[in-house]
């Protein structure tokens, strides 16, 4: 059974790198962090860098909630990341968008106004 998003890890050639780059976006220091793996815990989720594996925008595409869909999109681009998908309505209030972070992974954002923090387990 499906219990819902947990961790979404995301390779990167330069883990010192995506550290930073990550503790920048999501405004916090890693939770764990070794040579092997860097986890940051994020609203009840994580999000895992490896070292190795090669970066792409295809494969999973996991969302990562947002409050304000524009801004976060405007800030991930001040930080280096390159537009994928522009922030997109996608109907009931729900705005969605995608950037590749600096290492060529797919990051993916959603603002949903319906979604209930009370049910994440």
């Amino acid at each position: 059974m499906i219990l819902g998003l947990r961790t979404t890890i995301y390779p990167t050639p330069d883990l010192e790198r995506a550290k930073l780059w990550y503790s920048q976006v999501l405004g916090i220091e890693p939770y764990f962090d070794e040579p092997f793996y860097v986890g940051f815990a994020v609203g009840g989720f994580e999000l895992g860098l490896i070292p190795d594996g090669t970066p792409s925008a295809d494969g999973p595409r996991p969302l990562w909630g947002v409050e304000d869909a524009e801004a976060a999109h405007a800030r991930l681009l001040e930080l280096g990341a390159t537009p994928l998908e522009p922030v997109t309505e996608v109907g009931e209030g729900i705005k969605v968008a995608a950037v590749l972070d600096p290492f060529g992974n797919r990051f993916g954002l959603i603002e949903n106004p319906h979604f209930d923090r009370s049910t994440v387990g």
